[in-house]
């Protein structure tokens, strides 16, 4: 059965950054943790080159229980910093949330969990190559091609983001970007336990980034929101 997600949760983006979380309902303390709720914000302490700064965590709807008319965050809830990428959390309460959306008839017992409720196994997401070098004078390679494979027996979603780590911001590209990136297919749906990603880039794509370190994220999602990423660079010179 799941968590319930408090404030004695260690939340960590992906290069470490520890998170803190504020809620805006502070009722409920849960062995020594308030427990949080929909829309509740934290901050990362992350000094990546494209800072996570922080987060603002949301509900899968994968449980019914409520603190002043807001869904209560689970530990299996899917969240992930402003910049698009995934969080870890790691619950050190005890306090478990087995209720389920759909109310139950009077006197009625719950219905057990559905097998993708019961799956806590997160996805497999590998990037090939993990790097790609990008030359500006030369212009070479003149394309470029990133090859994103994710497995889950019960998988949900992926997105794709890309870090510019010399303008310091951070892009959704799950549908690609007209500038020359083409993501096939896009969108983001995931139905197959096996899916494979291409991320093509033009050299007049990698030649905009500007010299430095780009950086993509793959991250995958299950139906019980647990997640995996990959990462992939590009080096432009």
């Amino acid at each position: 059965m799941p968590q319930v997600l408090t404030t004695t949760a260690v939340i960590t983006c992906p290069h470490g950054g520890l998170g803190t979380t504020t809620p805006a309902t502070p009722y409920v303390d849960s062995q020594g943790g308030i427990v949080t709720c929909e829309n509740d914000v934290g901050v990362l302490a992350c000094v990546f080159i494209v800072p996570c700064v922080g987060y603002t965590l949301s509900s899968m709807g994968l449980n019914a229980s409520t603190i002043a008319g807001k869904k209560v965050i689970l530990v299996t809830d899917f969240q992930k910093s402003v910049t698009g990428l995934p969080l870890t959390l790691v619950e050190t309460t005890m306090t478990i949330d087995d209720s389920t959306p759909a109310p139950l008839p009077a006197g009625a017992s719950s219905a057990a969990l559905a097998p993708e409720m019961l799956d806590i196994a997160p996805p497999v997401v590998v990037a090939v190559p993990p790097a790609i070098p990008f030359v500006s004078s030369t212009m070479l390679p003149p394309t470029a091609l990133i090859t994103f494979t994710l497995t889950s027996a019960f998988p949900l979603s992926w997105t794709l983001t890309l870090l510019n780590g010399t303008l310091l911001t951070s892009i959704d590209a799950t549908n690609g970007l007209p500038t020359g990136l083409v993501v096939a297919p896009s969108g983001g749906a995931w139905s197959s336990p096996s899916l494979t990603v291409t991320a093509t880039m033009t050299a007049a794509f990698m030649a905009s980034l500007s010299p430095g370190t780009h950086y993509f994220y793959m991250t995958g999602v299950s139906k019980r929101g647990k997640s995996s990423f990959a990462s992939a660079t590009i080096m432009v010179s």
